[in-house]
């Protein structure tokens, strides 16, 4: 027993300083051997030297005794200990397992972060293109009012136009009435009034040559009506241009809202899953807490059952690492269990066989692009149409994605990677009875 090597430091530092305690008390031990038994004889046979004899065979079958008790209880001890390290490994892996799930939350919490504020950025750009637009709609308005204004002038100025004609043409009525009463009257008075004859011609002329100028006059006059006519038609196309524009621009508009709520609405849905991933964050570090205080009852449980094995540096250095065995025990009895949800039942019976294949591809294969082209182009379509409409199926059944989209290898969100398994456990489970029956 005290030829044995041993492999471990702390074993080492036990043996070296436990070392002179174990003389000491072997040394005591013998000493009382030797006196109880020596006593004993003396007493009981009044022969000294039979009794010394005795209890010189004494020590060495005391010792005997005392080595072979040792020797159970060391081999003890080295089971425990054993035992004690490979737990100590168990929980470091399920603590570093752990650690990356954290930093690959975080990492997603931070690409969200930075999702929010460039949909937030996009809202400010829609906000400023929306008062752009508002501006330009007020101002085809005012130059609307303006036009409208210029129509109203327009008419006025023909409407006066017209008066003016009808009151020429009533003078010229007037005028030729005269004329022709004059001729009347020169006509009855010509015997009379002969020496004023070429005087009256002579009016005459003068009022013909004026009617003539009239009568000029008027195709210029009828001209500049037509003109007049022309602008006003012109004046109401480019009014009814600017009525259409002012429609598309309406139009314009109501898309712009129409995209202002949809991304809206996008920011809804990814508060909402930013929500959700704090509240598991804050699940987990939960559960982190329990798990330290579950470190700590077995600690204290190893120094109930070894307290003079134990050290303080043992003690300090066992107490910082996290307790996830009974987790992880828990973790594997979940997994051997075939019980699904029954949104998880309604999936299966929903996805086709490419679609599954699709999903054991992602889940088994680190770069499945490959497998996921081939099965896209056996059934004519493409490798993101075929994500895109498995995650339509996931959300229409589970309510959730179950691929992520944004990532460039296709990757099961690890909410759903376990319920996954068990599906397609079952799924090809089920396939196989199919074909073991035909």
């Amino acid at each position: 027993m005290t030829n044995k090597t041993y492999s471990d430091p702390l074993t080492m530092l036990k043996t070296s300083n436990m070392q002179p305690a174990t003389i000491g008390n072997r040394f005591i031990l013998g000493i009382v051997a030797f006196g109880v038994s020596f006593g004993l004889s003396l007493v009981l046979h009044w022969d000294f030297n039979k009794a010394f004899l005795t209890g010189i065979i004494t020590i060495p079958a005391t010792y005997l005794a005392v080595l072979f008790i040792d020797k159970r209880r060391r081999n003890h001890e080295m089971l425990i200990l054993d035992s004690l390290h490979k737990r100590i490994k168990e929980m470091e892996g399920l603590k570093s397992r752990l650690l990356a799930e954290i930093n690959q939350l975080d990492i997603h919490h931070a690409s969200l972060y930075k999702e929010s504020s460039q949909l937030q950025n996009q809202i400010v750009e829609r906000r400023n293109q929306r008062e752009s637009l508002s501006r330009e709609l007020s101002s085809i308005i005012v130059e609307k009012k303006q036009l409208e204004g210029q129509v109203i002038y327009l008419q006025n100025e023909i409407h006066n136009l017209e008066k003016t004609k009808v009151e020429t043409n009533n003078t010229l009525n007037a005028e030729k009435r005269r004329l022709e009463l004059n001729c009347n009257v020169t006509k009855a008075e010509i015997n009379q009034l002969q020496n004023q004859l070429c005087e009256l011609q002579q009016q005459k002329q003068e009022l013909e040559s004026n009617l003539t100028l009239l009568e000029r006059l008027k195709p210029q006059l009828e001209e500049k009506l037509y003109e007049m006519r022309v602008k006003i038609q012109e004046l109401e196309a480019e009014g009814k241009r600017q009525d259409q524009i002012l429609t598309e621009k309406k139009a314009e508009t109501k898309k712009i809202e129409y995209n202002f709520n949809c991304l809206q609405e996008q920011i809804t849905e990814k508060q909402g899953i930013l929500k959700q991933l704090q509240e598991q964050v804050s699940l987990l570090q939960d559960e982190r807490d329990h798990l330290q205080s579950q470190v700590w009852e077995l600690l204290q449980h190893i120094e109930t059952l070894n307290p003079e094995n134990i050290s303080e540096n043992e003690h300090d250095k066992n107490a910082d690492l996290f307790p996830f065995a009974d987790l992880l025990e828990t973790i594997e009895e979940e997994d051997t269990t075939d019980n699904l949800l029954p949104e998880w039942t309604e999936f299966l019976e929903q996805i086709p066989n490419h679609e599954m294949q699709v999903l054991k591809a992602i889940l088994e294969q680190e770069n499945p692009n490959p497998t996921i082209k081939k099965l896209a182009e056996a059934n004519i379509t493409m490798p993101n149409l075929l994500i895109d409409s498995i995650n339509e199926r996931a959300n229409d059944t589970l309510g959730e994605l179950i691929i992520d989209p944004s990532s460039a290898i296709p990757e099961i969100y690890p909410e759903h990677a376990n319920n996954l398994k068990r599906a397609i456990a079952i799924y090809e489970d089920a396939i196989a009875r199919q074909t073991s029956s035909n």
